[in-house]
């Protein structure tokens, strides 16, 4: 991790609190260059965003119908 983070021009630190989700939005910047270091495409890196974000959604939607 250290590598990474210095690699993409970022503290350890703040790529710590990004992976723990300790900052809710990081910058977009900062996301760009951890891809780039990771050899992540962001189109790739949106679609896995936006999946799990489904699924979550999925999910929570489920529980409010056995609720209901």
């Amino acid at each position: 991790m250290l590598t990474t983070a210095l690699d993409a021009g970022v503290s350890p630190e703040t790529l710590r609190k990004i992976e723990s989700g300790r900052v809710a939005t990081p910058a977009f910047s900062t996301i760009a260059a951890i891809a780039d270091v990771l050899g992540l495409s962001l189109d790739a890196l949106w679609t896995e965003v936006n999946r799990s974000a489904d699924v979550a959604g999925s999910d929570h939607r489920a529980g409010e119908r056995l609720v209901s």
